[in-house]
């Protein structure tokens, strides 16, 4: 019944030039609360992940305004991230070069339990990674990969002071405890196949990730966690489905129970065994990645071990707490005080107690053990239930104001309801089919609680049709007064899982303009036009190294290539000025473009292969004179007496003032 109101919902037709329901859900004042004037700043970032676009999309609120789009895992034709020879090895994995991830949730660091603006943290779900984006710069200067680990779904978390940032696996696999999976039969799931929790510690100064350890746990799904906050900030919390360990038709196998259960994990005990040698350590295999902050050249490096801890073997280390079957989102309150899990499918929302989780510990209230994890009793830590909330409840957030707000994807809307009685208070219909939501700061010990974003799956008719594929769509609620309001629609890029906020003083204020000239340790940097060269370093290799400034490049006119010849052209913007970016691109080049930022130096690789004269550009728009910023490269015939010589001819006297841009 609940899947058929969905279909009905989503399949809710609209009217003439618009969408059902869309005048009269909004008021008329909308307009004016999303409003921000020409010049003027929003008053929030936010950061919506992208899912199968691999990046992470930057947006103004409460303007709805796109303001740029990280590069994570994929890579990003737009600045050569991923594509220039500096940035590739950010994309190496033990399974080679992969340009591509599924990228779900974002996670701000934080201090004291609170938003620092510091760093983004970010997974990629597919080939199980974990990046760290530097908000100072906007951009992505570390990608950690994840040994034993398959579908990195619920990831990462970090902890109230960065001390970890925490991610477990979706799929169980074969561990072959050799840094693999085993070649082990598909009928063997329930014997064979386990989860992992991996834990990895964060420089408190630079932010640089390091994989401490693993928790090796039972052959579940891990779908989302939260950590703790306040009394529970030693805590972290996983929902879990397919406790009937079934390995295949999950659909039907992983449902056979009528509950999954919530793990609670004692992280900082957990640490504590690890630091106190309980960890056992095996062999490993998976990149680490960084992006040098001052050559702006990325590195890998190959880790061989990992270190694990086996929850049978560290007493009140992990228990599990049972909840609704197949549970999705899990969410602490600010107080730390109530866990909240949300059941797709199930018609009440349970809300569990932290002081009475401890109680039932204390007082061994265990319902049996699951792989020698002790199993609470269901009835022993729950606070209570919320009622009759919709249908398809998935994740909850918080307003700090004792209230709760809770997605109902099959119903599409959003539920407010209160902390202390449990009551629903308020419904704001969403189009369509809500998966996360997200308030700035809703996950946090104080939450920001103006807004709330809802971030829908399915779009249909809310814009301008584009033929089978259609935007996504997130929606803009003000959650200010005692009733939601709906405020605004604007489209996303790719589909967001999950979000994050904060205000834009935290991060502002911090931002990078430009690298510093006299700072850039690139190998291949020129500091000035005396210093550019050309080389021949073999026989089919040339090192051009050369630089960009308004309104040309140096040099321009580049001879003595020959075909077969790769030339890699390392381009320093010697610009020291606020966005001011130079594009570099090469007629036949079979990459992208790079995108050089002021005071750094970027590379662009390109082949030969046939004679001829080739153009290359700027380009990014960067002066009146930028479409005069270009050169040429000469190639001749494998084996020619071409000298190589460059050069940039002499200015010309009197150059004309006025502008051109034809």
């Amino acid at each position: 019944m609940a899947v058929a109101a969905g279909t009905m919902l989503q399949g809710c037709s609209k009217t003439e030039g618009g969408a059902s329901g869309s005048s009269e859900a909004v008021s008329s004042d909308a307009a004016q609360a999303v409003y921000v004037a020409p010049g003027k700043h929003d008053e929030l970032y936010s950061f919506l992940s992208g899912g199968f676009n691999g990046q992470v999309s930057v947006y103004g609120l409460p303007s709805g305004r796109l303001l740029k789009i990280i590069p994570v895992f994929s890579q990003f034709p737009e600045n050569g991230y991923g594509y220039s020879e500096e940035s590739k090895a950010m994309l190496m994995t033990s399974h080679g070069f992969v340009p591509w991830d599924d990228l779900h949730h974002p996670k701000l660091s934080r201090t004291d339990g609170q938003t620092d603006g510091r760093w983004l943290f970010v997974n990629g779900n597919n080939t199980p990674r974990v990046a760290r984006i530097d908000l100072k710069t906007f951009e992505t200067v570390e990608v950690m990969e994840l040994p034993n680990s398959a579908g990195n779904h619920c990831s990462p978390y970090p902890t109230n002071n960065n001390e970890y940032v925490i991610a477990g696996t979706r799929f169980s696999v074969p561990l072959d405890m050799k840094g693999g999976t085993g070649d082990v039969s598909l009928d063997k799931y329930e014997e064979e196949f386990r989860g992992s929790i991996s834990f990895i510690k964060v420089d408190p100064e630079k932010g640089d990730m390091d994989l401490d350890f693993q928790i090796l746990v039972p052959g579940f799904d891990y779908d989302l966690a939260n950590g703790g906050k306040g009394p529970s900030e030693d805590w972290v919390f996983f929902t879990t489905y397919n406790s009937e360990k079934a390995g295949t038709l999950k659909e039907v196998g992983a449902s056979q129970n009528d509950r999954d259960y919530l793990a609670a994990v004692n992280w900082k005990l957990a640490a504590k065994y690890a630091k106190e040698g309980k960890a056992r350590e095996m062999p490993a295999n998976y990149y680490h990645n960084k992006m040098d902050e001052n050559s702006h050249v990325a590195k890998s490096t190959v880790k061989k071990k990992v270190r694990y801890l086996l929850p049978e073997e560290c007493p009140g280390m992990m228990y599990l707490l049972p909840a609704p079957k197949s549970p999705h989102g899990i969410d602490v309150d600010p107080s730390g005080e109530y866990m909240v899990v949300s059941g797709k499918l199930a018609s009440a929302i349970p809300v569990f107690s932290f002081a009475k989780m401890q109680d039932a510990i204390k007082n061994k209230q265990f319902d049996g053990e699951k792989n020698g994890i002790p199993v609470l009793k269901y009835e022993s830590v729950l606070k209570g239930e919320v009622k009759e909330p919709g249908l398809g409840p998935l994740h909850t957030e918080f307003d700090g104001k004792g209230n709760a707000y809770t997605s109902m994807f099959v119903s599409s809307e959003i539920v407010k309801w209160k902390l202390n009685d449990l009551q629903v208070v308020d419904r704001m219909p969403v189009y369509y089919s809500v998966g996360h939501l997200m308030i700035p700061g809703g996950d946090t010990k104080e939450p920001h609680g103006k807004y709330l974003v809802a971030m829908n799956k399915i779009t249909k008719d809310r814009y301008l049709p584009t033929g089978p594929e259609l935007a996504h769509s997130a929606q803009l609620i003000d959650i200010s007064g005692e009733k939601m309001k709906m405020l605004l629609d604007f489209p996303t890029v790719a589909e967001p899982h999950y979000a994050q906020a904060i205000v834009a003083s935290k991060v502002a204020p911090n931002s990078t303009k430009f690298y510093k000239l006299d700072e850039n340790k690139h190998p291949h940097a020129v500091k000035k036009e005396a210093e550019v060269s050309v080389t021949r370093e073999s026989k089919n290799r040339v090192r051009v190294k050369m630089t960009a400034i308004r309104s040309h490049m140096t040099p321009d006119n580049i001879e003595g290539i020959q075909v077969g010849d790769t030339v890699y052209f390392h381009v320093t913007n010697l610009e020291q000025d606020w966005d001011v970016p130079h594009g570099f691109a090469v007629m036949g080049a079979n990459n992208a473009e790079t995108l050089i930022m002021p005071g750094a130096t970027q590379t662009l690789k390109w082949v030969a292969k046939k004679a001829g004269v080739f153009p290359f550009y700027c380009t990014d728009f960067c002066s009146a004179l930028h479409q005069e910023m270009q050169g040429y490269i000469r190639v001749s015939p494998k084996g020619s007496n071409v000298p190589i010589k460059f050069s940039t001819g002499k200015k010309k006297q009197n150059i004309p003032g006025v502008a051109s841009t034809k």
